[in-house]
């Protein structure tokens, strides 16, 4: 097979928070010759920042790709000082995020909820869990023991933060490659909204192909509303939506009916074994066992392939079937504010032509999509 030249390779920039899914996103991204991942940004939800940028780097290192670089994204929420991974997220993801197969860490850190929750009463400081204020009575850090690392910042006017360096990545590739790189999101919109806020000026050249959100099905949290992705940074997802950059919404509409069955796994293990091809299996095997026990109603055939839908929606459009739609996040919950995290049309759009679009992916091929991916995973050697 000859390699494809990098000046005619198609350009991509994954912004994620490696649990179990964003790890099979990456090993499908590696299956094309013709794509350049141009970057790895590790940024928090599924788990930690700091342990999506470890997660990251090693599924990368395994599939062979040591020369991405591999950067780091926010550590928390727009609206919050800090973060905490949830319980359900370490349901479906394992507290690793790679359901107990990643590299080996050292342990966090022993915090109690209650000692967290006492810290942030006396210092005023917002810590999200999972998307939840601490002192949510939702809010269920995965366990009682976590690091808890604060980033400096200050939400006083005018305060200036330094940007993470992976959302300095973001703007650089941008400006220079404009919509010929797709930045694909498959965790919080957080980096994305930093990069916009930092450089207003990309806004016109951002391609970009999220997972996240939901407008024709219930949502995954606790209100059945809310999607997991949208919940953790509603704020940053309602100002992304309304950028006027070219937004792909890759939502819980069509990645319910990508499910990933163990008989694809089997097939992964029987077709001359590899070391990487087990670690997928491994790790899939996890999230369909997960999923199964979560909802045995939706998921009795596999677990939903939502972060590598949005990879392939990226290489491959003509997949789903999108509709241009003004669209908003609601930021509160209550009377006249709807339910925080929802994701919902924008009536302003109904009544101002130049409210920007953006494509919501409401039908899917799945079948040729679960079919190509699985099919390509089992091509994986190393």
């Amino acid at each position: 097979m000859t390699s494809t030249p990098s000046s005619v390779k198609r350009k991509l920039i994954l912004d994620v928070d490696t649990g179990i899914d964003d790890a099979l996103a990456l090993a499908y991204v590696s299956t094309f010759d013709d794509v350049e991942m141009l970057g790895a940004i590790g940024t928090y939800g599924n788990v930690a920042a700091g342990t999506a940028v470890r997660n990251t780097r090693y599924v990368l290192d395994r599939l062979g790709l040591r020369h991405v670089p591999v950067l780091a994204g926010s550590t928390h929420p727009s609206w919050a000082d800090s973060f905490i991974a949830d319980a359900g997220c370490a349901q479906f993801h394992g507290t690793d995020g790679l359901g107990g197969f990643g590299p080996a860490t050292d342990p966090p850190m022993s915090l109690t909820s209650a000692s967290v929750k006492m810290y942030t009463s006396a210092s005023r400081r917002l810590i999200s869990v999972g998307g939840y204020d601490v002192h949510d009575r939702h809010a269920n850090p995965s366990t009682d023991s976590f690091t808890l690392s604060f980033t400096p910042c200050d939400r006083a006017a005018g305060a200036s933060v330094a940007l993470p360096e992976g959302v300095r990545f973001i703007v650089d590739m941008v400006r220079r490659y404009g919509r010929d790189v797709t930045v694909v999101a498959t965790g919080p919109l957080t980096d994305i909204d930093a990069a916009l806020t930092a450089a207003p000026d990309i806004a016109d050249g951002l391609r970009l192909v999220m997972m996240g959100g939901t407008l024709t099905q219930e949502g995954n949290c606790w209100d059945a509303t809310a999607e997991t992705n949208i919940i953790q940074d509603p704020e940053a997802a309602d100002r992304v939506f309304h950028s006027g950059a070219d937004v792909t919404m890759v939502g819980l509409d069509v990645t319910h009916q990508c499910l990933l069955g163990t008989d694809a796994t089997t097939q992964w293990r029987q077709a001359a074994p590899t070391d990487v091809r087990t670690f997928l299996a491994d790790i899939a095997d996890f999230s369909i066992t997960a999923n199964l026990h979560a909802d045995a109603r939706l998921f009795s055939t596999g677990m939903p392939l939502h972060d590598p839908l949005a990879a392939a929606v990226a290489l491959d459009p003509s997949l789903v079937e999108c509709f241009d739609l003004p669209m908003k996040v609601e930021t509160q919950t209550g009377d006249f504010h709807g339910t925080r995290g929802r994701t919902i049309g924008d009536p302003a759009g109904l009544i101002d032509p130049t409210v920007p679009r953006v494509h919501v992916a409401l039908t899917v091929d799945h079948d040729r999509f679960v079919a190509d991916f699985t099919r390509r995973i089992a091509g994986i050697q190393r």
